[in-house]
């Protein structure tokens, strides 16, 4: 350990894996509803994203931590008829605990005083009006779609969404619409209190500074060890205020203070936590995790420089379209470009890759077995292996074997 520091790397490591739920073995047994809802109210927030080559990236999560779940669960949990989570903007689009909406009523507030993204703030000053009749029109006649709105004028670099759909999600960010289920990807919106829990509508609104408190807490215990920045980006929150609350939190015994090797800047620990002594995980994860998703911690705790190149042209690409890490024990043991080809059954590995130093034996070892988990879950009948990336050829060789 460096000299003067409270955590070495590896520890720090550890930490954070053991509050993502990944330092111990997925729990033995059927994956339950009552286990997916404990590790999304452990984690606080799961992202959602469109991209569906492999599956939709909130689905993953819990398999990387659980197994082969039902995926069905995790719909009955967001959009069934009682529902346990509801979506908001938490890190990004998000699927967040139910119990945890009123800790972000101070954002809707700021959305309503025209604090969204500039295009949505605009269009509201200008046409309240317009978005005032289309929440009457949810009103009077429930549940409506973007598309029901798809006949009105359209603004390109906007996603062509039509006023309608605009209004639809300037009401969502100010919290007055809500999901209600979705049709394949797309929102159904319906009235929030038509959708929250009344238990939850009636719960008091907590002032910005105690939902900031208590969004940090989560953060803090979701992460393990975090700097200040790494808890701000958990929940995307404000950095004056979070740099305030923080400093509260530390004078009032909620977060303590350490130095971990390597770390150029002070990092906290929520109270209680331990060291485990070893990490036994192995586990595939989405690019759009949460122990990876900030990159720069990614960097920080694994060594890995993990970027998404979903956007990158094709011949730029250095490791493929969608590519998942190999979680290894305490490291990041490689990385594989999935695609899931339901037309002929097959999940295909199109690319794979060894991280510098990573044993390649047990590397291909275990990213033969997570495959294979993964396409029996995602209901294909094998696994194929392109000749791309320099675990691939020994990846095919033990599925063969």
């Amino acid at each position: 350990m460096a000299k003067g520091a409270d955590l070495s790397a590896s520890q720090a490591r550890r930490i954070a894996l053991a509050g993502q739920g990944l330092a111990t073995p997925r729990p033995a047994g059927a994956p339950t509803a009552t286990r997916l809802k404990r590790m999304i109210d452990a984690l606080g927030v799961v992202q959602i994203d469109s991209v569906n080559v492999l599956a939709r990236t909130h689905y993953l999560p819990g398999f990387s931590r659980l197994g082969d779940y039902p995926r069905e669960t995790l719909e009955r949990e967001a959009w069934g008829k009682r529902p346990s989570l509801f979506e908001y903007w938490g890190h990004e689009a998000s699927l967040l605990p139910v119990a945890s909406q009123p800790l972000f009523r101070w954002r809707m507030e700021r959305a309503r005083a025209g604090e969204t993204w500039g295009g949505l703030a605009t269009f509201a000053r200008e046409r309240r009006d317009f978005i005032d009749a289309v929440l009457r029109r949810i009103e009077r006649e429930g549940p409506v779609t973007g598309g029901d709105f798809a006949d009105g004028p359209r603004v390109a670099g906007w996603w062509s969404w039509s006023n309608g759909k605009r209004a639809l999600e300037w009401l969502f960010w100010a919290g007055l619409i809500t999901t209600k289920t979705r049709r394949g990807f797309e929102r159904v919106y319906d009235l929030t209190e038509r959708v929250i829990p009344r238990s939850i509508c009636d719960v008091p609104t907590p002032t910005e500074a105690e939902a900031h408190r208590a969004l940090l807490r989560i953060a803090a215990r979701a992460m393990g060890v975090a700097t200040e920045g790494d808890l701000r980006d958990y929940f995307r929150m404000p950095l004056a205020e979070t740099r305030a609350r923080v400093a509260e939190m530390v004078e009032a015994g909620e977060l303590t203070a350490v130095t971990v090797q390597g770390w150029t800047k002070p990092a906290y620990l929520a109270p209680g936590v331990r060291v485990p002594r070893r990490a036994h995980v192995q586990s595939l994860l989405s690019p759009f995790d949460n122990l990876i998703w900030r990159r720069e911690r990614t960097e920080r705790l694994f060594g890995a420089r993990i970027r998404l190149e979903i956007y990158t042209p094709a011949h730029k690409r250095e490791h493929g379209y969608y590519v998942l890490p190999l979680l290894m024990g305490e490291t990041i043991a490689g990385r594989v470009d999935l695609k899931a080809d339901r037309q002929a059954g097959l999940l295909r590995a199109q690319a794979a890759h060894l991280e510098p130093g990573a044993p390649a034996a047990e590397a291909a070892a275990a990213l033969a077995r997570e495959l294979t988990l993964m396409a029996g879950w995602l209901g294909l009948g094998g696994v194929t292996v392109a000749q791309r990336g320099d675990l691939a050829a020994m990846l095919q060789s033990v599925i063969d074997a």
